[in-house]
């Protein structure tokens, strides 16, 4: 068993810029539809959120890189951010079968100028 980690940290109005300036264009190039609804129901703190995940999103593939045969394999949208029914944030890989992947442990913290991502998988 091996362990691989990654982790990211981003500027909310970084992701906020995006957002304002490139609206949908990035939004659905970089979130799936249950990010985009989870994120946008927060309100004023919506980039913070988004920040967060986009953060997860770049740890996850740090974390993964080992696996890839090249850094085109995968997709923004092929990693999915979702809570589970405590709140807890888990990471959902989609359409992509890592047989060599145990299991992969999330953790995210944002205040007003950052958001920080630290992903950890247990590799068989």
């Amino acid at each position: 068993m091996k362990i691989a980690c990654g982790t990211d940290i981003i500027e909310i109005d970084r992701i906020r810029e995006s957002i304002e300036h490139l609206r949908d264009k990035f939004i659905n190039k970089i979130f799936t539809i249950e990010e985009i609804k989870y994120c946008e129901s927060k309100g004023k703190q919506k980039y913070q959120h988004y920040a967060a995940r986009f953060a997860a999103k770049e740890a996850t593939f740090k974390a993964i890189s080992w696996s890839l045969q090249d850094k085109y394999q995968i997709t923004w949208k092929d990693i999915e951010i979702a809570n589970d029914n405590t709140g807890r944030p888990n990471v959902n890989i989609i359409g992509i079968d890592f047989e060599d992947i145990e299991d992969i442990d999330l953790s995210l913290s944002h205040c007003k100028q950052y958001a920080v991502a630290n992903v950890t998988v247990l590799r068989k």
